[in-house]
């Protein structure tokens, strides 16, 4: 099983009618049934409702090969997970989310801002910039990073970011506890 709409299929199957997801998510049944036959993808917005509302971490819906071992994770092995209404695209370096540590590298697109979408989760958050400039917002403190920069902060308090370039960004996150 490989495709967002097949894993989605299988999530809510024997759970939740389309309705009683809808409902539990926010996200309308028409919604999700062209997401259920491939119809389009979800925004990260959408995704991460679907998620809570099927009480799975949004990284359940990374899509892959498994790693050859419960160590080792092989570049062309990474799961993955793109938004593609977002543009963003997530790879994840660790084996699994099922461990004390996650890490994972991600992709934002050009002028991307998620200012509308600050998230919070339990534990502490590490992001090293790999390449371009990006700004990084904790409640209403704002900090601009560059290239081989990284910051570390409380991921309990809202937070989001932004790419104010022309160039995608990529950076490195770990986090603890998992919480994709």
């Amino acid at each position: 099983m490989d495709s967002f709409a097949e894993m989605l299929r299988a999530a809510r199957a024997g759970r939740f009618t389309i309705e009683e997801l809808a409902a539990r998510s926010g996200v309308s049944s028409g919604r999700i049934s062209q997401l259920e036959r491939a119809l389009g993808n979800p925004s990260f917005i959408t995704l991460s409702r679907l998620a809570a509302a099927l009480d799975a971490p949004v990284g359940s819906f990374f899509a892959g090969p498994a790693a050859e071992s419960r160590m080792v994770v092989r570049k062309n092995e990474r799961k993955r997970i793109v938004v593609p209404h977002d543009k963003l695209a997530y790879e994840l370096l660790t084996p699994d989310l099922q461990r004390s540590l996650e890490v994972y590298m991600f992709h934002l697109p050009p002028r991307f801002d998620s200012t509308g979408q600050p998230i919070t989760h339990r534990g502490e958050e590490c992001i090293h910039v790999l390449s371009g400039d990006l700004e990084v917002h904790i409640e209403d403190q704002s900090f601009q990073l560059a290239e081989g920069d990284s910051i570390t902060y409380d991921s309990g308090r809202p937070h989001f970011v932004k790419n104010l370039t022309e160039r995608t960004v990529t950076a490195l996150a770990a986090v603890t506890p998992p919480s994709f």
